[in-house]
């Protein structure tokens, strides 16, 4: 037996208690006639004692010579500890030692292994299994199996059925590159990781199987950045015989049951807001409604003067910000330095500062005058005290530049609580994208998404108009989820694929196996699959999705502990019938 407890259990009541602990040495200090040595393992800390009164000569002198992150089993009597410790669930006892084991000594680590290391990331991520000790990775995958835990039972409660799908499946365009997999027992063909489990959770409802669920990983080939990886993990979802209004209330209910069993918190409202309202209002398709600062549209009463800023642009729109007012030229000077960089593009900001008199000052006080200050200030709803800011340029450009600048504000201003939660849901998406280089429409959830009800015909006449039975669910400006009611029809399935520009031919070749199976008695059908690591890190009160995450990739795709990517030799080479032409 290597332990009888764990370093976290051992309490007042265990005093006179033989125990037998193991774990890692976190530190160690010698006062020279006593030695304390604490030891951890994932559950806490126990502090260990070595006294020359006590101990014998030898074991004082074998602890003594403990290095940090050794591994070791101590055996000893529970007693009570003279100088107790209240920051740790441990801090009244401490263990005599009578017997002490090295199970395996260590080198000395490249970082501490503390909460605050003096690690850099590069370092810990390429000795990420000792980044793994520090309480604040290890709290964040045992909070990850926590919310794991919670979807499964709140899914298995709900009647869903946990069904694996394969990993090595047929090229698709999704939208993303995939990562492909050469074939050796098929020369020259290739199986791809999947980006989603679309069309096999599909196949499972025509299959009968009405209320699926999966915690899957999925793998694309795109740029990174601090909330996305090649691989990520999908908690995916469908159900049959289900209409929109079915599967949002499902999956409120899953996000409050989290919300509820994870944080202690309680929400009733789910607003719903149309993707058209959301670019309008917020100038995302994801927007933070934990406050307000919502656009105003401004081209009616800022289009009417000389001023061929404003005039000459396809949008003029501004937010107020709360209490800004006070803000120095050098501050605005730096807001306006901010929307100039390169991230965000704009090519200036104009400003108004609502004084607490009920008078305006603003940069182009040449331009406009009091009355019409007045009126920029009723549309984006400014008070006293605020401060107005203003983008101009063309429409979808600009909305994109201020709902950068919004969300850095509410940053700056400490108005994104990690501790406050508000979904959102967004719905009526655009079914279909124009690709302006190419004059192409393309899908803009998938291909197998459903036109809204009675809009079938919209796509011969006018294919941008079309809205998709589609909906995303937001959650603090990030969107966790995201699905649509399906098509289950054949014949419409092959109109949307040749909407998309895919021949007959190239329908059947991508998608064939789909559109058989349609016709065998498809069932109604629709889903939804949360993005399992944002989630977990929203919840968490963080936003990097990367820290909740045991092995990750760096920004670069690279896993730098294993050293992945890498060449493999030829031999390999030629089984799988490849040749590289460096």
């Amino acid at each position: 037996m290597y332990r009888s407890n764990t370093c976290g259990a051992l309490r007042a009541s265990h005093i006179g208690s033989e125990v037998v602990l193991s774990g890692w040495v976190h530190k160690l200090r010698d006062k020279g006639f006593v030695v304390w040595v604490d030891l951890r393992d994932r559950y806490g800390i126990t502090q260990l004692v070595f006294d020359e009164e006590r101990t014998p000569l030898e074991l004082l002198e074998k602890a003594r010579e403990l290095g940090r992150e050794t591994v070791i089993q101590a055996k000893g009597q529970v007693i009570e500890r003279t100088s107790k410790n209240p920051n740790i669930p441990t801090g009244e006892i401490e263990v005599l030692v009578s017997e002490l084991t090295i199970l395996n000594k260590s080198l000395l680590p490249p970082f501490t292994i503390e909460d605050e290391t003096d690690g850099g990331e590069d370092i810990r991520m390429k000795y990420r299994y000792l980044d793994i000790r520090r309480n604040p990775v290890k709290n964040n995958l045992i909070f990850r199996s926590k919310v794991t835990m919670a979807v499964r039972k709140y899914l298995s409660d709900q009647g869903f059925i946990d069904v694996e799908t394969p990993y090595l499946i047929k090229s698709t365009p999704e939208g993303a590159r995939d990562f492909v997999v050469p074939s050796r027992m098929n020369e020259g063909q290739f199986y791809a990781l999947p980006q989603s489990p679309q069309t096999f959770k599909q196949l499972l409802m025509v299959g009968g199987m009405d209320k699926y669920f999966q915690i899957v990983k999925c793998f694309r080939d795109e740029d990174l950045r601090a909330d996305r990886q090649p691989e990520f993990t999908q908690i995916d979802c469908e159900m049959a015989f289900v209409e929109q209004e079915d599967i949002l209330n499902t999956f409120e209910g899953l996000t409050k049951h989290l919300l509820k069993e994870i944080k202690g918190v309680e929400v009733e409202e789910f607003p719903r807001m149309t993707f058209d309202d959301a670019m309008r209002l917020y100038g995302n398709d994801k927007p933070d409604i934990r406050f307000g600062m919502q656009f105003g549209e401004l081209n009616a009463v800022a289009q009417h003067k000389d001023f061929n800023v404003f005039n000459t642009a396809e949008l003029v729109v501004g937010i107020a910000v709360p209490g800004a007012a006070e803000y120095t030229r050098k501050e605005i000077d730096a807001l306006v330095d901010w929307v100039k960089r390169p991230q965000v593009g704009a090519k200036g900001m104009v400003y108004v500062k609502c004084n607490g008199d009920g008078t305006f000052k603003s940069s182009v006080d040449k331009f406009y005058d009091q009355e019409d200050l007045a009126k920029w200030a009723k549309v984006t709803g400014a008070k006293p005290g605020d401060l107005i800011c203003m983008l101009s340029g063309k429409t979808n450009e600009t909305r994109a530049q201020l709902s950068a600048l919004r969300m850095e504000l509410a940053t700056r201003l400490g108005l994104r609580k990690p501790d406050e939660f508000a979904p959102l849901w967004v719905v009526d998406f655009p079914l279909l994208e124009l690709d302006e280089e190419t004059g192409a429409y393309h899908a803009m959830h998938h291909p197998f998404t459903s036109p809204k009800p009675g809009q079938l015909e919209l796509l011969e006449t006018d294919p941008g108009a079309v809205k998709a039975n589609a909906y995303d669910l937001v959650l603090n400006g990030n969107e966790i989820g995201g699905g649509s009611i399906r098509i289950h029809d054949k014949q419409v399935q092959a109109t949307m694929f040749k909407h998309l520009g895919f021949t007959p031919e190239e329908a059947k070749a991508q998608f064939g196996f789909l559109m058989d199976a349609f016709q065998y008695g498809a069932p109604p059908h629709g889903g939804i699959a949360f993005g399992l690591d944002r989630l977990v890190a929203i919840l968490g009160g963080q936003e990097t999705i990367r820290d909740f995450i045991a092995f990750p990739k760096n920004n670069s795709g690279r896993d730098v502990m294993i050293d992945a990517p890498a060449t493999i030799d030829e031999e390999q080479l030629k089984e799988l019938h490849l040749k590289l032409d460096l």
